[in-house]
Formats: C-alpha cells, sequence, structure tokens
C-alpha cells in the first residue's frame, strides 16, 4: 500500500510534521483575480454602520452620534436608545429612544442616508450604553462615558493626516493608539482625514480603520485641504464636502459659514478650539478673540490643518499666522495640534514666533502625520524634535496642573515626550522628555527607511 500524506484545507501536506503548500491545479482556466467594485464594497444597507460618536459643545451633559444606512431608512424612521450602563444583561429593558434626523446624500458610489441624534439631559461622568437602527435592524450597545463636571485626570488622542492608503496603513495608528490610550476620552484629527473629501470609498475606508473605537471613543475633527477635495469639477474649490456635515454632528457655535468646523468645547478644564484653515481665515480671528477672552479653563489647546510654522518645504502659511498668531500669545494658548506637512515637528515654548526660555510664556507647536505619505523636513529653528518618514500618533495626558504629551510611532515606540507645568499668571514651564534616541531623518543611518 502506497503512503498517501494527508491533506488539509486549502492544500496544505501534513510531512512529518511540518506543513508544505501543495499546487492546487484547477480544471477549468482560472479566472484572473478582480477586485471587488467600490459600489460593492462600500454599500450601505439597512443596518446601521460608519458609527461614529462626536463631542458636543457640552460633554458632561450631552453626547452626539452619526450613523449610515441605505435610503430604505426614511427620515422619522431611524432611532437612537440610550441608558445608564450597568452589568446587568437586562438594562436595556429602561432604554430610552429618540428620533434621529435624517440626511440623504447621493455620493459618486449612490444614494444614502445619514442619521444624527444627540442624547441630551444626561448625568455627568457617568457610562452609558446606547445603540442605533430603525426598531428592526439595530447596532450592537456601545458604551461611553461623560465628561465631569470637575477637573479632574483625562487623557486625549491626537492625529495628524490620515489621508492615504487609510484602510490598509492608517488603520494600525488608530488601533495601536486606543490600545494604548484604552481610556482616552476623546480623538483629534487635524484633518486630510481622507485623499478626496467627495469620494466615498474614502471615506469608507476611514470609518473601516477606526471600526468600532470609532463608536466609543469620540471624535473631534477639523477639516484639511483634502475635505475640500472634489470629484465634480462644476463644484466650487472652497466648499466642504458634502460628507462633512452629514457625518459628522458637531458643535454649531462658530462663525457663519463655517459651523461644525470652526467650533469650542469645554472638557473637564479644558477648552478644546478647531478652526478652519481652508475658508474665512479673517473671519474666525474676531470669534476666536472672543472665545479665547472668555475661556474660564486652565488649559487652552487648539487644532486646526494648515501649520502656524511649516515642516515641509515651501509650504508656508504666513497669512495664518499673521492673523491667528498674535491672538494665541495674547491669550496664552498653551499647545496648538496641526497637520498637513506630512512629516514631525516640534517646538517648545513660542512666543512672538521665536522659541523662549523653558519658564516664559508661549505656545507649543506640533505638527504630525498618521498616514503613511510622507514629505521631506525641513529643520527650522522653531522645531526642537522632528522626524520623517515616521507614522506616528500622539497621547495628551491633562492632570491639573500638568500637560503630558508623549509622541508615538506606529509600532509603539516612545519618540517624543514633554510636560507642561502650568505657574503663576498662565505661564506654563515646559519640560523636555524626549527619549535620548537619534532622530528619524532621511540623511540619518538610524532612519528605517530612505
Amino acid at each position: 500500500m502506497k503512503f498517501r500524506p494527508p491533506v488539509l484545507a486549502g492544500g496544505v501536506l501534513a510531512l512529518g510534521g511540518l506543513l508544505a503548500v501543495a499546487p492546487i491545479v484547477a480544471q477549468e482556466t482560472r479566472q484572473a483575480v478582480q477586485k471587488v467594485a467600490d459600489t460593492v464594497a462600500w454599500r450601505p444597507t439597512a443596518i446601521p454602520d460608519r458609527i461614529i460618536l462626536t463631542l458636543t459643545a457640552t460633554p458632561a451633559t450631552s453626547q452626539a452620534v452619526g450613523w449610515r444606512t441605505d435610503n430604505t431608512v426614511a427620515a422619522g424612521k431611524a432611532f437612537a436608545q440610550i441608558v445608564p450602563a450597568a452589568s446587568y444583561p437586562k438594562f436595556t429593558e429602561k432604554a430610552t429612544q429618540i428620533t434621529a434626523e435624517t440626511t440623504p446624500l447621493v455620493t459618486n458610489l449612490g444614494p444614502a442616508h445619514y442619521h444624527n441624534a444627540t442624547f441630551e439631559g444626561l448625568k455627568p461622568g457617568t457610562l452609558y450604553a446606547y445603540r442605533v437602527g430603525d426598531g428592526a435592524n439595530w447596532s450592537e450597545w456601545n458604551q461611553f462615558r461623560t465628561a465631569s463636571e470637575k477637573p479632574e485626570p483625562f487623557s486625549f488622542i491626537y492625529f495628524g493626516d490620515a489621508q492615504n492608503d487609510v484602510k490598509s496603513l492608517w488603520s494600525r495608528a488608530v488601533r495601536t493608539a486606543y490600545s494604548d490610550a484604552p481610556k482616552a476620552r476623546f480623538m483629534i484629527h487635524a484633518g486630510d482625514l481622507i485623499n478626496v473629501g467627495d469620494n466615498d470609498a474614502d471615506w469608507g475606508e476611514w470609518h473601516y480603520a477606526g471600526g468600532w473605537v470609532n463608536g466609543v471613543v469620540p471624535s473631534v475633527a477639523t477639516p484639511g485641504n483634502h475635505e475640500y477635495g472634489s470629484l465634480d469639477r462644476n463644484r466650487p474649490k472652497r466648499q466642504i464636502t458634502p460628507h462633512w456635515r452629514a457625518q459628522f454632528a458637531l458643535p454649531q457655535n462658530g462663525p457663519a459659514g463655517v459651523e461644525e468646523s470652526c467650533y469650542y468645547l469645554d472638557y473637564q478644564n479644558v477648552r478644546v478650539i478647531s478652526l478652519n484653515t481652508e475658508e474665512l481665515v479673517p473671519e474666525q480671528a474676531a470669534w476666536l478673540d472672543r472665545v479665547l477672552a472668555e475661556n474660564k479653563s486652565k488649559w487652552t489647546v487648539l487644532t486646526f490643518h494648515r501649520p502656524i510654522f511649516s515642516t515641509a518645504k515651501g509650504r508656508d502659511n504666513k497669512a495664518i499666522r499673521e492673523t491667528w498668531m498674535p491672538l494665541f500669545d495674547k491669550h496664552k494658548v498653551d499647545l496648538v495640534l496641526q497637520g498637513h506637512d506630512h512629516t514631525y515637528g516640534r517646538s517648545r515654548n513660542i512666543r512672538a514666533g521665536v522659541n523662549v526660555r523653558d519658564d516664559e510664556s508661549g505656545t507649543v507647536y506640533v505638527v504630525s502625520v498618521s498616514g503613511p505619505k510622507m514629505y521631506e523636513l525641513e529643520k527650522s529653528d522653531w522645531i526642537r524634535r522632528g522626524a520623517e518618514d515616521t507614522q506616528l500618533y500622539q497621547i495628551v495626558h491633562l492632570d491639573g496642573d500638568t500637560l503630558r504629551y508623549e509622541a508615538r510611532t506606529v509600532t509603539g515606540e516612545l519618540y517624543d515626550a514633554f510636560e507642561l507645568q502650568k505657574q503663576r499668571s498662565k505661564v506654563n514651564r515646559f519640560v523636555d522628555r524626549a527619549p535620548k534616541t537619534p532622530e528619524r531623518l532621511r540623511s540619518s543611518k538610524n532612519t528605517e527607511a530612505n
């Protein structure tokens, strides 16, 4: 009798404890492998998808959620249910239901309905569970915690541009960041979340990459120039993609014309402000001056896309710098988080455009990138730690008079760190905590990519 080695699934042979792949000969001519069409890969159904939490202006007592379905889920037929979370599995019997606002959106891949609901009258510092659906087709129950009314310690995550190869490569940034900071209270996205603002497949990849994390950690998003990119040549270039307001329910307390892209919110003694660098820049200045003047929070964090100080060659934003930076200096803004330049650069305390002493009043500026598209770093005097060809995410911890910042690579290594220690009259003492490892630069032998 001849020995016949056992064949496992997929044509794998078991040979003496070793596995070998056996060729499988097709009886018919093989067809070329076909990529699944975007219209199939990203089509909506009646089952909720692209579920995303976004912070309101009052995160201690309210929370917004958005999701997508096909157009069979009509206006008035989309709902969100919420209840204080409990370990007892029948806690859902006490859920409250609200009707969502529905926005029809015809994309390049076809029609869809986007739904937004805002839970109001919530208790501060409380864990809630929620789900969304049409009464028959429901999402899973997700959980989130409202902000505290008190200035308790917390952390948040900050991402520079995701933009390209979002599903395949940016996914590891958002997932590794979450594994490092699973208790983070929100995620800041500093623009260029995708490559073409009107391309529904790009948004499909972005939501796929974040997955269920988007449904449990709220997002604070600011638009970049690519959120203004269009597949329709007839659409004005300076018009934000219709996807933005359809899928994100962000605060509407900004200037007229840039609602939900220019806004502010207060989270446990931190005022977070999003500015829009793509339109109405001068008009935002007067609003910003007022919002900063009225700020009663101990810390102030700003985010926007095009940086005050560029890290890449030929990308200076002089007009934005001259319009907004005097207000940052006037009101002693603590930290500015930016994107756009696809490199990494971090300052120390800067006032009037120059680094000052570590115990003098100034603002720390950061430019970062989380996706795989990379530029060349132009090392300037303002940069105290830089990087090229490195995907990064940042975790910011706030605890009383201390702000602690960490920049990590997508493989988890600490790349940069500093502390701001609040002194009298809102003056911060800067403490550099960067590791002693060399900067990751193309000219260095220490970089992994050349």
